[in-house]
């Protein structure tokens, strides 16, 4: 009896093996094909074959939000008639909720699912297309089907009229430009596409290929972009001793007025105005983008927040550490412009005041703690409004100087043998490399305080939880330099508001004249004290701090005069300067903090 149930128990085992195996061999494959009959109208059609099914129904989705651009932007509102077909029979696909279909899948192995997208938002992190090119940023154009982000897909462009060149992070298939593939969706998500007649020029650093694709046109020296693009990314693979990528693709959209970034894995895509690259201050503007976002690629894309992967397309996905993935890679943009010999001393010093001058002249640093900054950029980082001024800091300001502070105090108090390069490499190594995994607040402030030497609960306390005023002079000191107020002595009379050319209030100022007394944003000024305003910087000439006036608004269509008593205009404008003594230990930490 023993004998025979074993010998049917192992038959039984032998054919459930057998039956795994046949349906092992027979994989889901995910394919999309991608083409372009009404460019002129800025659609893409998009048929999605998916064949392998063994399940009773399929439910595909389309993310809500773009990695790297931390906001839901509800990409589904984008797309239009989607229909399902089963061998070459409709089925239904009723819409079930925002961003997500249903089919009926029993019995059947294949479906095809076709829709069409709108695309009409050249941005960094939206999709566009006309006649001249489509860029696709692919969490708004390619849906996955739920519970199959791990699985490989593949693309094929049906280009539209002349355009003859892909440029995107994804490799090709049998070498066909036309023909991608990825090997699972947050690849996929991550590897945005420009397709048209863009210029491209490439050059080497080390072993990665660099391609970098000019869509607008401009007035651009490809030799010397080689050239300068290659140092800034010299000096940032430097910082972590290896560049990870074998290839690399910038995708540049070239406008008349343009700018900002979205970092990928192994790509980017940044917005550039057309003109820009005739001028020093331009020129270095445009290599302090390509510089930030292609830092991006160790920081957040590799080293990140425990939180950011493996991604969540249906919700948001909260971190307290955006001071670190973004706000760091702000403070690097510079400084590696300065490391690369890109930027000199002064210039980098009146960058480093810049970002001071953004975090002091804000009065939400004094509302909005750092870790919170990050933690909200949901709701409100990427949603401004007219009192986002008075009740919030960005996390990139903030973030850089920051950044600053903490390589200041790395460097000073290990005696010029570690910076913040060391703790970013560490951590790398760390978590991406070694874990294999994001990391924690608390595993970061670690990282911190053992380069440091010290314990760094009272900078958390005050300068990432807390809103205590910044001790610039103490850490900038510890490089032999100081911040100075040009503006400290000034008396000079302010309304606390800010305001357009066409004379009409954009913000007001928390704590200032008009916030006292009462003037609103979307006034629009028209008298002070009966005197017509025809030009808005000569409004007060004449006119002192504590005066009484009259401020003259149409409000709602309606004249109304709003009695005002001046404030002293309390704006600064730090400067970055020598101290008249430094010693030899302030020269040391200088050298390296600034690689003279």
């Amino acid at each position: 009896m023993k004998k025979v149930y074993t010998s049917v128990l192992a038959y039984l085992i032998i054919l459930l093996m057998s039956n795994s195996s046949v349906s092992a061999a027979v994989p889901v494959k995910i394919s999309y094909t991608v083409s372009f009959p009404e460019a002129q109208a800025h659609y893409v059609d998009v048929e999605m074959n998916i064949s392998g099914l063994n399940q009773p129904s399929l439910e595909v989705k389309m993310p809500v939000w773009a990695p790297g651009s931390y906001l839901v932007r509800e990409f589904a509102k984008n797309v239009e008639s989607l229909s399902a077909s089963i061998k070459g029979k409709d089925v239904a696909a009723p819409k079930i909720n925002k961003n997500t279909w249903k089919i009926n899948t029993a019995g059947v192995s294949a479906v095809t699912i076709k829709y069409k997208v709108y695309a009409f938002e050249l941005s960094v992190r939206t999709s566009f297309i006309d006649v001249s090119h489509a860029f696709l940023s692919t969490t708004g154009i390619f849906m996955y089907p739920k519970g199959m982000v791990s699985n490989p897909s593949t693309v094929i462009i049906k280009p539209y009229k002349d355009w003859n060149k892909v440029s995107t992070s994804l490799e090709m298939v049998n070498g066909d430009t036309f023909t991608r593939t990825a090997p699972n969706y947050d690849i996929l998500y991550d590897s945005p596409l420009e397709i048209g007649t863009q210029d491209i020029f490439d050059f080497n650093v080390g072993s990665t290929h660099y391609e970098v694709a000019m869509y607008g046109g401009g007035n651009y020296d490809k030799e010397r972009l080689k050239v300068d693009m290659a140092k800034v990314i010299e000096a940032e693979v430097a910082v972590y001793g290896e560049n990870p990528n074998k290839h690399y693709t910038f995708i540049v959209h070239n406008k008349l007025r343009n700018g900002g970034g979205l970092e990928h894995l192994s790509s980017t895509v940044l917005g550039a105005s057309r003109d820009q690259y005739g001028s020093e201050r331009g020129y270095r503007g445009f290599l302090g983008l390509v510089a930030h976002e292609h830092f991006h690629l160790w920081n957040v894309k590799r080293l990140r927040p425990i939180a950011l992967g493996p991604f969540d397309y249906d919700n948001e996905n909260y971190t307290t550490n955006l001071w670190i993935a973004e706000g760091f890679t702000a403070y690097y943009q510079n400084l590696i412009l300065r490391h690369a010999g890109i930027s000199d001393v002064k210039s980098y010093l009146g960058d480093m005041a810049g970002d001071i001058n953004t975090v002091e002249n804000q009065p939400g640093s004094k509302v909005q703690p750092l870790a919170e900054s990050s933690f909200d950029a949901w709701i409100k980082g990427y949603r401004p409004n007219e009192n986002s001024y008075n009740t919030g800091i960005s996390y990139y300001d903030k973030g850089a100087v920051v950044g600053m502070l903490l390589d200041l105090e790395i460097i000073n108090n290990s005696n010029g043998k570690y910076s913040l390069d060391d703790v970013m490499k560490y951590m790398y190594d760390t978590y991406y490399k070694g874990k294999k995994r994001g990391y924690t607040d608390a595993e970061f402030k670690a990282g911190f305080e053992k380069f440091a030497g010290k314990n760094l609960d009272d900078f958390y306390a005050k300068y990432i939880n807390g809103l205590a005023d910044i001790d610039y002079n103490k850490y900038l000191g510890y490089a032999g330099y100081q911040i100075t107020d040009e503006l400290a002595e000034t008396n000079e009379p302010s309304l606390g508001v800010f305001t357009n050319t066409r004379k009409i209030i954009t913000t007001v100022l928390r704590g200032g004249a008009g916030w006292v007394d009462g003037l609103n944003v979307n006034d629009e000024i028209t008298a002070i004290d009966d005197t017509p305003v025809t030009d808005v910087a000569t409004m007060l000439k004449g006119k002192k701090t504590g005066d009484k006036i009259n401020v003259t608004v149409t409000r709602d269509g309606q004249r109304i005069i709003i009695p005002v008593t001046l404030q002293r205009n309390n704006a600064s404008r730090y400067t970055i300067v020598e101290l008249p003594q430094t010693t030899a230990r302030q020269i040391a930490v200088r050298n390296k903090w600034l690689k003279l």
